[in-house]
C-alpha cells in the first residue's frame, strides 16, 4: 500500500522539466539523461548488514562511478526516486534507509542504539556489503553527519561530495533549530515532549513545504509517506533520540571541517535558500575550507529537490562529470 505513494505521472513530470533545461550545446548523449536503459529500471532491495536489513534504490551499471545517495530527516530513498533517474544513465546510483527509517529493519533482538556514530558505522559496514570501494557521496541533513563520519573513517573512499542542504558548520544551524538546542542543554521528559509536534503529520508537511516558492510543486505523498512511517510504534522514539543526539554531530564539525581541508574532496552545494533548519550561511561556509567548492542557493525550502529538481540535477551532473572518471 506504501508503494502507492510513489505516483508514476509525478516522476514523469519531474524528468521531462528537467531534459527541457538541459543545454544544446550538450552532446547528445549527455542531453538525454534517461535514453539508456539502466536510466529506466531501479532494483529494490535488501542488503544483510550485521542482521539488520538496509532497504535500497539501485540503478545504473556498477561498473561505472558509484554516487551514494544518504537521504534525512524525516524521509528515506524515497526523497530521491525522481534524482534517481537523471543519474543512472551515466553513473552508479545506490540509495539505501538509514536504521530507523524507511523500508530497513531493525530487529529488536539487537537492541540497537540509535546515535549517529552507530548509524555511520551500519552504513560503512552496508557499502563493504554491497561492494562499494570508492564511491562519491550526496548528503542532505542527516545523511551529512553520516556520510561525513564515513568519510572521517575511511577517506580514500570518498570521490567527491554533493550537499543539498546538509550542514557542516555551526553558522548554517538555522532559528528552527532553537527547541532542539534547549533541549540538547537541558535533556528533560518536558523539553524532549515539546519536540514530538515535529513528529506529527502537521509538523512533517510544515517541513516540506515551508520555504517553497510554489507548494503546489511539493508531492503530498512525500510528507504522508513519511507520517505514515512515523505512526510505527516506536518510531517517535527514535527520532527523539537522535533530535538528542544532534549535538554530538555539531561537536564533530570541526572534525569534518579538518577533513575538508586535509583531503579537499570536490564539493558541490545546493541548497534551499530558505531553509529554516540550515540557512545559507552553511553552504557558503564550504568555502573557507574548500576555496574551490561550487555553492549554488535555489528559492526553495529543507526539501528542495522536490520543487527544484531539474535545475539541481543539472548541477550535479555538471560536477560529477567534471570530477568523476570511469
Amino acid at each position: 500500500m506504501l508503494i502507492n505513494f510513489m505516483k508514476t505521472s509525478l516522476i514523469t513530470t519531474f524528468v521531462a522539466s528537467a531534459i527541457s533545461i538541459i543545454p544544446t550545446s550538450l552532446s547528445a548523449e549527455e542531453s538525454n539523461p534517461i535514453t539508456h536503459e539502466s536510466a529506466k529500471t531501479v532494483h529494490y532491495v535488501y542488503a544483510n548488514v550485521d542482521g539488520i536489513k538496509i532497504f535500497y534504490r539501485e540503478a545504473g551499471d556498477p561498473s561505472s562511478p558509484t554516487i551514494l545517495l544518504l537521504h534525512g530527516f524525516p524521509t528515506s530513498s524515497h526523497m530521491y526516486r525522481n534524482l534517481i533517474p537523471l543519474l543512472a544513465d551515466k553513473y552508479h546510483v545506490i540509495a539505501p534507509d538509514l536504521p530507523g527509517f524507511g523500508f530497513s529493519v531493525v530487529p529488536d533482538s539487537i537492541k540497537y542504539k540509535y546515535t549517529f556514530e552507530n548509524i555511520a558505522k551500519t552504513m560503512d559496514r552496508f557499502t563493504e556489503v554491497v561492494g562499494l570501494n570508492k564511491f562519491a557521496v550526496q548528503v542532505f541533513d542527516y545523511g551529512a553527519p553520516t556520510g561525513y563520519r564515513m568519510a572521517l573513517n575511511h577517506p580514500e573512499r570518498i570521490t567527491a561530495i554533493v550537499t543539498q542542504n546538509g550542514n557542516a558548520y555551526e553558522a548554517g544551524l538555522g532559528n528552527a533549530w532553537d527547541p532542539i538546542k534547549k533541549y540538547w542543554k537541558n535533556p528533560t521528559l518536558e523539553n524532549r515532549e515539546l519536540l514530538r509536534k515535529f513528529l506529527k503529520p502537521e509538523g512533517l508537511a510544515w517541513q516540506y513545504t515551508f520555504g517553497a516558492k510554489d507548494v503546489s510543486l511539493i508531492a503530498p505523498e512525500t510528507y504522508t509517506l513519511d507520517s505514515a512511517w512515523m505512526a510505527k510504534s516506536g518510531n517517535e522514539d527514535i527520532q527523539l533520540d537522535l533530535f538528542l543526539d544532534y549535538a554530538n554531530n555539531v561537536a564533530l564539525y570541526p572534525k569534518f571541517q579538518e577533513y575538508f581541508r586535509k583531503y579537499n574532496p570536490p564539493l558541490l552545494a545546493v541548497w534551499g535558500k530558505n531553509d529554516p533548519f540550515f540557512i545559507p550561511a552553511g553552504a557558503e561556509a564550504h568555502k573557507k575550507d574548500l576555496p574551490n567548492a561550487e555553492v549554488h542557493l535555489y528559492d526553495a525550502g529543507h526539501f528542495a529537490l522536490e520543487s527544484n529538481l531539474a535545475e539541481i540535477a543539472l548541477e550535479i551532473r555538471k560536477f560529477l562529470a567534471k570530477n568523476l572518471k570511469n
